[in-house]
């Protein structure tokens, strides 16, 4: 077994290292090539072994999550980056006002958005990664059961390196052994069938919804996948949009300077920015953000459905774009920038709304 490690190992540095190799390769294709998780690469790093084995080290946490999460506060800046299969949110700023209830952590406290799940996170390390320049890079990073990765904490240049040795020496788990148990994913569920729909009744609560959280519960009341909703919504409420909405969107905000909150998830954690947008840049597949203290990295050649949701509030419409992929995961979420009691801005709803048909539905008009 610990022969296998030394692989990984060596087989990660050479990946990361080699001048062959070109750019750097990122952690998660490295696994995919090695066919494990990214939780278990990290896993195998481990231990005591030789810096020329690899430039990375990492440290078993316990997994007292929220805890951990709330003392990242003392650290200062910090980069959270929280991805799925198909998008990136790479959002810099303190972590501040973490909390935590039944399961799930909150941090509300500025620049750092987050909603957290923590009866998804199974594992979590501390890593130190010498990098190709020279420059020792750490982060926290937390897994779900599978090995796949829900949330990373990258240090910056400003933060606070003795506050983040105290922290990993407060929370190192008793057990630094190499490697992890991992579980196969769990399958996506299974659709009811739209004959087993209460159609009538899922359009009137629809109608009657007086808050956007409440969407998730009205789906699970009439047992309905996301995707089936928008499907089976009446077409005020959900229209389809072409699949080149998204970069549309994003560009026209920019130049529009219209503030947009941007959600990005998986089943462990949510990552919002909230603000307006400066520089929107396509290379390749990738549809990007790049600006101080915002990155985002979408896949568009990923997109298989795109929706234009309309959810009735005690603050009138709000608005959003929806994107999924082809087996109908939630990619991103898109709305105008708000706060509860607000109403919708009228430039957001002016953009959403210009992309779409409007002849296909009636539209509350902005006041």
């Amino acid at each position: 077994m610990q022969a296998s490690f030394s692989r990984l190992r060596q087989a990660f540095g050479h990946a990361r290292l080699s001048p062959a190799a070109g750019q750097p390769a990122r952690h998660r294709d490295i696994a995919h090539k090695l066919q494990i998780s990214e939780g278990e690469l990290v896993a195998a790093h481990l231990g005591a072994f030789t810096a020329e084995e690899s430039p990375l080290r990492a440290q078993r946490l316990q997994p007292l999550w929220p805890e951990l999460i709330e003392a990242c506060e003392a650290l200062g800046e910090l980069m959270a980056l929280t991805r799925n299969e198909s998008c990136v949110h790479e959002k810099t700023g303190p972590y501040r006002g973490a909390s935590a209830q039944g399961g799930v952590g909150l941090v509300l406290g500025g620049a750092i958005d987050l909603r957290l799940f923590y009866r998804a996170w199974a594992h979590g390390f501390a890593l130190s990664e010498r990098l190709a320049d020279g420059a020792e890079q750490r982060s926290l990073q937390f897994f779900d059961a599978s090995g796949l990765a829900i949330h990373k904490i990258f240090l910056r240049p400003e933060s606070n390196q003795a506050a983040y040795q105290a922290l990993v020496q407060r929370f190192a788990h008793e057990d630094q052994a190499p490697g992890i148990q991992v579980e196969a994913a769990s399958a996506e569920p299974t659709e009811k069938p739209d004959a087993e729909i209460d159609l009538a009744g899922f359009h009137a609560a629809w109608a009657s919804l007086r808050d956007t959280h409440d969407f998730f519960a009205l789906l699970r009341r009439f047992g309905l996948s996301r995707t089936q909703a928008l499907r089976l919504a009446e077409p005020q409420f959900a229209q389809a949009l072409p699949l080149a909405a998204a970069q549309e969107l994003l560009s026209r905000a920019a130049q529009e300077a219209v503030p947009l909150m941007v959600f990005t998830g998986n089943a462990g954690a949510i990552q919002i920015h909230s603000g307006a947008i400066q520089r929107v840049a396509v290379m390749g597949p990738w549809l990007n953000v790049l600006d101080p203290g915002f990155n985002l990295h979408l896949r568009e050649d990923h997109i298989a459905q795109a929706w234009l949701v309309r959810k009735p509030t005690v603050d009138g419409l709000v608005c959003s774009l929806e994107l999924f992929d082809a087996q109908g995961r939630n990619i991103a979420m898109m709305f105008g920038e708000r706060k509860p009691g607000q109403a919708e801005r009228c430039d957001w709803r002016t953009l959403l709304e210009s992309l779409a048909d409007r002849q296909a539905a009636a539209v509350e008009a902005c006041p």
